[in-house]
């Protein structure tokens, strides 16, 4: 399938309270100061440059005891304009889960589910044209997997993640367009693997430097793929494919453990 540009929208958080100060993945050490104004900076030019696209940003409102709201992709998943809601594995980010819900109800969506077993949004479900593929393993429970399936009507696959670095589906995998993706196959067990081969046959595959650079949280129109501008080994993989890929500079919000995708949650509509 040839690569199509398709206007979407997005939401995203401002990280007007961003800070490390408590360590909840791999990548996050407090002893390493964040530059607030920096990462404020490198978060607008994101949002600048997906409404320069043609994109659609909605804004969360910040709130200065939830750091992490900046990550506004596992806030929940919205496809075919319902929604299902996070609940999150950690105490730190617990209340993160209400604030999206208020917002969602706030602004006309009304098929909302408010989950019953930890997931954690768009860090572990990935949609693609044919399947929702869903990780499981260091935050969402198995139990997400088929209560998603029930609530959007969609095929559900589970993938089991196996290194504590990729700790979100959203960090090993990016969905391209259709029922193309990237992927990092060291991030998953082996049974795993094999069924994201038989899946996608004709994936990209990221080189471990490029994954570790969290090149594979990045965000696709269809056309354009916005991921860390440290990946630079996917960027000729992807032009082959006829994708355009765009460098953008999170290294502060990386602190955190996210880039392009943590920060940009899909509003897919019905």
């Amino acid at each position: 399938m040839r690569p199509t540009f398709t206007p979407r929208r997005y939401l995203m958080c401002p990280p007007a309270h961003f800070k490390v100060t408590y360590s909840i993945n791999p990548w996050m050490d407090p002893s390493k100061p964040v530059d607030l104004a920096l990462a404020v900076a490198q978060w607008e030019d994101l949002r600048d440059r997906y409404r320069a696209l043609g994109h659609t940003v909605e804004e969360l409102e910040p709130r200065p005891d939830l750091p992490d709201m900046v990550y506004a992709a596992n806030g929940a998943t919205v496809v075919d304009g319902r929604v299902l809601g996070a609940q999150f594995a950690h105490p730190q980010r617990a209340d993160e889960a209400a604030v999206h819900l208020e917002w969602y109800r706030a602004h006309g969506f009304t098929e909302i589910r408010e989950p019953e077993h930890i997931n954690e949004g768009e860090g572990d479900f990935a949609v693609t044209e044919s399947w929702l593929l869903a990780g499981r393993g260091f935050r969402s429970s198995p139990l997400s997997h088929p209560e998603a399936q029930e609530f959007f009507g969609r095929p559900v696959i589970g993938l089991d993640l196996v290194d504590p670095r990729y700790y979100h589906l959203d960090t090993a995998l990016c969905a391209l367009g259709g029922d193309e993706v990237m992927y990092f196959p060291a991030a998953f067990s082996p049974g795993s693997r094999a069924a994201l081969a038989r899946l996608f046959p004709d994936a990209i595959i990221a080189e471990e430097s490029d994954a570790a650079a969290l090149g594979l949280n990045a965000v696709s129109d269809g056309l354009h793929v916005l991921l860390p501008q440290g990946a630079v080994g996917l960027f000729e993989p992807l032009r082959e494919r006829g994708y355009e890929p765009i460098g953008i500079d999170l290294s502060e919000l990386l602190k955190g453990g996210g880039s392009v995708k943590c920060c940009t949650a899909e509003l897919r509509p019905a």
